[in-house]
């Protein structure tokens, strides 16, 4: 079946971003390949990662845990999420280690499956997942097998960052467990007091750069390219898609393109976005709509219905084209693309 969305992913890229962020750490990096490879293919994205030396992959759920499927031999999995109310037969079932969140957690584990190691996050500053640090004595007669945190604001240079370091050093010495991990992406670049025994880098993985130490170091990894759905040409005084908000001032050379914000290329790139037919820059004129933008190819004007145009989807350059973070421009790729892997 033919489709007009293509999204071709660099297998080498994926490798050799992972092996600047473990060079960076100084320890081993493992991947977290949550939300389908952030929107890539997980399970593609921990085959490429093995093959480059990584054995540590981390989802949210059970759910994402079961559609992976069976991990490479040496390779571990752990479910971000822990072990819910409605989850006691899923972990039973997987070899996936649960990173254990709250007190009712840990004793929902030690009822199930008692001595079966486990990880577990410590919430040093974020709020969001984790035991707080004065709730470590639950921890008793767990086999850890890796204790973590994570920070609010490693893309940012915050005292909260050395703030929770702290804390987490403080815990760290309180909790046996085999390893001990805080660092994101951003936290990575933060410098090695933040690395422990173990990094868990995502978004930098798949081309994001997380913050200025990263730049040129990172390689883009994912490629979207739209088929030109018509050719037109949009009289001067005239506008173009909804709400009229492009009118051109001359007669302008347009071509329509088969992508919208049904699949992830969202409405902030709306006059803001760009694509490229080869060397020629095209902007996006007006307003992204459900499976249609319009791009002016004014500089490219022998394109014709059914050829290939390349959006800029160079992650820090389509974020601050759309507004959006990196992480949504990838997470929001929709179904209709045809995935490649090259």
């Amino acid at each position: 079946m033919h489709r007009p969305l293509r999204l071709t992913i660099d297998r080498t890229a994926i490798q050799e971003n992972w092996r600047w962020l473990q060079d960076r750490a100084g320890v081993p990096a493992g991947a977290a390949i949550k939300a389908d490879g952030y929107g890539l293919g997980a399970r593609e994205t921990a085959q490429a990662l093995y093959q480059a030396g990584c054995r540590d992959f981390f989802v949210s759920t059970w759910a994402e845990a079961e559609a992976l499927g069976p991990l490479p031999l040496g390779a571990g999995l752990v479910v971000l999420h822990g072990v819910g109310p409605a989850d006691a037969e899923a972990p039973l079932a997987s070899t996936a280690r649960p990173c254990l969140n709250t007190i009712e957690q840990v004793g929902r584990w030690k009822e199930i499956a008692p001595g079966r190691p486990c990880d577990v996050m410590i919430d040093t500053g974020i709020n969001r997942l984790g035991l707080r640090p004065t709730e470590i004595e639950a921890l008793d007669r767990l086999a850890i097998d890796t204790l973590h945190s994570h920070l609010a604001c490693a893309d940012e240079d915050d005292p909260l960052n050395e703030m929770q370091l702290e804390r987490f050093r403080a815990v760290a010495s309180a909790v046996t467990a085999k390893r001990y991990s805080m660092a994101n992406s951003a936290g990575i670049c933060l410098g090695r007091d933040y690395s422990f025994d173990l990094v868990r880098p995502g978004l930098a993985l798949y081309g994001g750069v997380p913050r200025e130490e990263a730049d040129g170091h990172i390689r883009s990894v994912a490629r979207v390219d739209a088929e030109i759905v018509q050719r037109r040409t949009i009289p001067a005084g005239e506008s173009c898609g909804y709400g009229a908000t492009f009118v051109a001032t001359e007669d302008t050379e347009a071509a329509i393109l088969n992508i919208g914000y049904a699949d992830g290329y969202l409405r902030g790139f709306s006059s803001r976005g760009s694509a490229f037919a080869g060397e020629f820059a095209l902007p996006v004129l007006g307003r992204v709509s459900m499976d249609l933008i319009a791009v002016g190819c004014d500089a490219a004007p022998g394109l014709k219905e059914g050829e290939w145009v390349e959006l800029d989807y160079d992650l820090p350059s389509a974020s601050k084209q759309s507004g959006l973070s990196q992480y949504e421009l990838l997470t929001t790729l929709g179904s209709r693309f045809e995935r490649r892997w090259v």
